[in-house]
């Protein structure tokens, strides 16, 4: 009965319209400047060719990101992926400043600051207030509820008016290489949210799948304990680092294997999933390994760091 009644619930939030929904993304607002969300912003100028605002509260971390994403066009540029008209045409399609109340024209924002709580829910409560009625609120989150998120842009639990806007888009890592996104709708979100949200991501390359809001959704619910495992492997001594990876790499044929996988996502974005996992299901599989918190404490990140499983 309480599943009938939840399903019900849900299928009166999902018809709520939005006030008036955007026949088209004309223009992209991503926030944070980091590998994450200048990916997002490059395939976003690249792919669907719409301008892309990039805001960060750091000014040095954006003239970073968009260093990095000229030289990704070079790249492309070099290895005739594109042209250099496509490279010139797709830079001149990305600015960036540091203040949020410069969203306020965008019709899509994508939030890809680190997996805080606090942060993310900080932040939609002031896109409730900066964006326009129709703005689609995305978040990049890979842990977080976003029917939590959404409830932070409500005044109260019946204010719909931005929550039903909100929803995540949870891209793949690196953004301009792998072809995934995650859908995740709240509680709260629209299907014409949804289906929007679909619709811009496919227009970037990207193949959707959709998953319900639940802890770690599908790829992290999967991934994260399969590299928690490897890291458990690891510190009691069931293998050494180069044959846990070897024998996936090559029994498997993953392209990595999960103790070089974590380094290149970030040891403390794995644990900070693992804990999330662990605390919202009370479920002691998803215990974080003690190696991993370990190499937080010590800054071994990984390949961010210069060290984590492997030295770069």
């Amino acid at each position: 009965m309480q599943r009938v009644a939840a399903a019900s619930t849900r299928r009166a939030f999902s018809s709520t319209p939005r006030p008036s929904a955007a026949a088209e993304i004309k223009k992209l607002g991503v926030i944070g400047a980091g590998q994450m969300g200048l990916g997002i912003a490059l395939v976003a100028a690249s792919k669907a060719k719409v301008p892309v605002l990039l805001i960060d509260n750091q000014q040095a971390s954006i003239d970073k990101g968009l260093k990095f994403a000229d030289k990704l066009l070079e790249k492309d540029v070099s290895k005739q992926r594109i042209t250099q008209d496509d490279a010139t045409a797709a830079r001149q399609r990305l600015t960036s400043s540091t203040k949020m109340e410069d969203l306020s024209e965008v019709d899509f924002v994508i939030e890809a600051v680190p997996e805080i709580p606090d942060l993310k829910h900080s932040i939609f409560s002031q896109l409730a207030t900066i964006c326009s009625a129709h703005a689609i609120l995305a978040t990049n989150t890979s842990s977080i509820s976003i029917t939590k998120i959404a409830a932070a842009t409500a005044k109260d639990p019946t204010d719909l008016s931005a929550a039903s806007r909100v929803i995540s888009t949870h891209f793949m890592n690196p953004v301009p290489i792998q072809k995934g996104v995650e859908i995740i709708s709240g509680l709260q979100t629209s299907q014409d949210t949804i289906d929007t949200a679909v619709a811009f991501c496919e227009k970037m390359g990207k193949i959707a799948s959709k998953s319900a809001d639940s802890p770690g959704f599908l790829a992290n619910r999967i991934l994260m304990p399969y590299i928690n495992e490897a890291v458990i492997c690891l510190e009691t001594g069931v293998g050494q680092k180069e044959d846990i990876d070897n024998i996936m790499k090559n029994g498997t044929n993953v392209p990595m294997g999960p103790l070089q996988l974590a380094d290149f996502i970030g040891i403390d974005t794995c644990l900070a999933i693992m804990k999330v996992l662990y605390e919202e299901t009370g479920d002691s599989k998803y215990r974080p390994a003690v190696l991993l918190r370990k190499m937080v404490d010590a800054g071994w990140l990984g390949k961010k760091s210069g060290k984590g499983f492997y030295d770069y």
